[in-house]
């Protein structure tokens, strides 16, 4: 029970870092000895700290012979900084319990056998559900070698996302925008299809909380996206890159390139679209692990119909319109038994709003 209690300041201490860290995984450590904590330390920043070293380099007193908690398996390689296997060994820590192994191939139980080698004693798989749930989105980027999808959209209690003359502003209150720019905060890029920048005009940025912009991607097979687009603003400070079918030799294409845009030519679907699996894939390779998708109600089909999302985020606004766009349309399901299903992971009051938090199982 003393491990589970420990692990679980491990775990609060690892939140801290989230928006912060990524591509890294998020991770906690806190170093006991003698029933009492003598070090906490958490990754604060990627490219920073391990939690490790951090809880090392915060010990109020000598850490030979205590024990670390930390919520994922030290690392073995050199990467940003050095491994934190070498500093556990240096400090003569007597044992470590770890929350759950690393996916990274380039760790991946390693850490686990050099500790053991060194006389050290491990014990791993500690409140492993809850530490692996903390990293979702790390360990499936490590995994399947995809981005982890996350879709979120606001809707009416009828399930509108818009009036039939195309009006969505606003359907969710104050307190659900502010929810969506640290949705925003806490993911690598956000994507949206050209529709949305048409009709809509969003930034795409972060205002309304602290927090880092992401990279704002856009789906625009026919490259039709106005030049006065806010998307297309601050590319200096805020980068955007354009997926299309078009070719590099397109004048629309050279036109956004000149703006500073990053346009990129991706294989088109069997309707003639950006291949999304396909975009995703060329995103993993950038070290892009997590992305949100704002819409709208076409690339959202898009992404279900191809099993690529892996949250749902829905705010359901205490609305109703009756006629008006669906958030989501046609999934080719004539059969209720293959209905996409979800898990509810929490429910939350949002000003007036409900917010959903599901997983795709």
């Amino acid at each position: 029970m003393k491990d589970e209690y420990y692990m679980k300041i491990a775990l609060k201490l690892a939140q801290k870092g989230i928006g912060h860290v990524s591509p890294n995984p998020l991770v906690g450590a806190v170093i006991v000895k003698e029933d009492r904590i003598i070090g906490r330390g958490y990754h604060e920043r990627y490219g920073g700290n391990h939690a490790e070293v951090s809880a090392l380099k915060n010990a109020a007193q000598d850490v030979a012979g205590s024990t670390l908690y930390v919520t994922l398996e030290p690392c073995c390689h050199e990467g940003k900084t050095p491994p934190c296997i070498d500093s556990i060994t240096k400090h003569k820590i007597a044992r470590v319990v770890i929350g759950t192994v690393d996916s990274n191939p380039l760790v991946s139980c390693q850490g686990i056998k050099y500790l053991q080698s060194c006389g050290i004693e491990v014990k791993t798989g500690v409140l492993e559900r809850e530490c692996r749930d903390l990293n979702e989105v790390f360990f499936h980027f490590m995994e399947k070698k995809l981005p982890f999808v996350t879709i979120k959209y606001a809707q009416t209690l009828d399930g509108r996302i818009a009036t039939a003359t195309g009006q969505s502003q606003w359907i969710s209150s104050d307190a659900s925008l502010k929810f969506t720019h640290k949705l925003r905060a806490q993911h690598d890029a956000i994507l949206v299809g050209a529709g949305t920048v048409i009709k809509d005009n969003p930034e795409l940025t972060v205002r309304l909380v602290r927090g880092r912009n992401p990279l704002r991607i856009i789906v625009a097979s026919a490259l039709n996206i106005p030049e006065k687009s806010k998307v297309l603003q601050n590319l200096s400070q805020t980068k955007t890159i354009i997926a299309t079918i078009k070719k590099s030799s397109d004048p629309q294409f050279r036109r956004l390139t000149n703006i500073g845009a990053e346009v990129i030519t991706i294989a088109a679907n069997k309707q003639g679209t950006v291949d999304l699996k396909n975009l995703l894939k060329i995103l993993a390779k950038r070290n892009i692990s997590s992305i949100l998708v704002e819409g709208g109600a076409q690339i959202i089909t898009s992404v279900l119909i191809n099993n690529l999302a892996n949250r749902l985020v829905t705010v359901i606004a205490p609305k109703i319109l009756g006629k008006g766009i669906e958030a989501v349309g046609d999934l080719k399901i004539r059969n209720l038994d293959l209905a996409k299903k979800l898990s509810i992971r929490k429910i939350v009051r949002s000003g007036e709003d409900i917010i959903l938090d599901s997983r795709l199982i």
